[in-house]
């Protein structure tokens, strides 16, 4: 049985007109496919400061980077189930791309941990257990898809667990640069909340939080820097805490600055821990044990 419709590949239509087994692959078309914007940037960019650099994100590669967020988003949302099988050739027939760009396509898949591929079985969709879930592709695409409020959870625990800390390592680093950086972004972030800004705004954000992460002086936890990056870009809840310009937010991120530069560690990380559970606009939220 065919597993990915295609007009030249399944002739037969319902009453309706339409294709059968086509509809999940045709939710997505290349022209609607839910991706968000990339936010505006008019802010200055320091090295140190440049966020996203490291990720893995297959979009703006072309067709190949079309067919990996297509099949991608599939995946994550559960329209292509576990063990779901994938043929290459009629992957190639419905979207109209080469081989090659469904071959290396799926091989970026593979990578992620969504698919397998094994001799003699073919490619087949892999179970969430073995998904690289710290990819940022597979953090947006979860983020926007179905699993989007259990995506942002997660992610503000995971700020949760190392932010407060790598704020008490990177105070009094002692980067007259990076301090100026600091204070260049809490400018900016002052001026797009004046302004309305929000899209200047959380990329200000993100940077500082991103730049934070690098000054700590742990290499595991500057490895962690593009996922906070990631998840602040994808907030749109109240467990991001950050994501909203306002004069608060802004006061507080100017005193973990100067916490920062003074060296006071405990202020730093106590500043940093209130950031991301009072929001001026929200209920306080702080983890709290699940029953599993």
């Amino acid at each position: 049985m065919s597993t990915l419709a295609h007009p030249t590949m399944t002739p037969a239509r319902s009453a309706d007109g339409a294709i059968p087994g086509s509809a999940d692959l045709d939710r997505y078309s290349y022209a609607d496919r839910p991706i968000p914007p990339a936010p505006r940037w008019e802010g200055a960019e320091s090295d140190l400061g440049r966020v996203g650099r490291k990720t893995t994100s297959s979009r703006g590669r072309g067709l190949h980077g079309q067919l990996v967020q297509q099949l991608g988003q599939m995946i994550v949302s559960g329209d292509l189930g576990a063990d779901r099988p994938l043929v290459p050739e009629e992957i190639g027939q419905r979207f109209e791309v080469s081989r090659t760009v469904v071959r290396e396509s799926l091989r970026v898949l593979e990578a992620k941990g969504l698919v397998s591929a094994r001799p003699n079985v073919g490619t087949r969709v892999r179970p969430v257990s073995d998904w690289n879930l710290l990819d940022p592709d597979i953090i947006e695409w979860r983020a926007f898809g179905p699993q989007r409020d259990e995506q942002r959870r997660e992610l503000f625990e995971l700020r949760w667990a190392i932010e407060p800390l790598a704020s008490r390592l990177a105070s009094g680093h002692g980067r007259e640069d990076i301090q100026q950086r600091l204070a260049e972004l809490i400018e900016i972030m002052g001026h797009a909340c004046a302004q309305a800004d929000l899209a200047t705004y959380a990329r200000a954000d993100t940077e500082l939080h991103v730049l934070i992460l690098q000054l700590a002086g742990n290499r595991m936890l500057e490895h962690l820097s593009g996922i906070v990056a990631c998840a602040l870009q994808v907030s749109g809840g109240p467990a991001t805490a950050c994501e909203r310009p306002s004069e608060a937010s802004v006061g507080m991120h100017a005193r973990l600055v100067e916490a920062l530069g003074s060296g006071d560690g405990s202020a730093a990380e106590n500043t940093m821990r209130a950031l991301l559970t009072v929001h001026p606009e929200i209920e306080p939220s702080v983890p709290a044990p699940r029953e599993h």
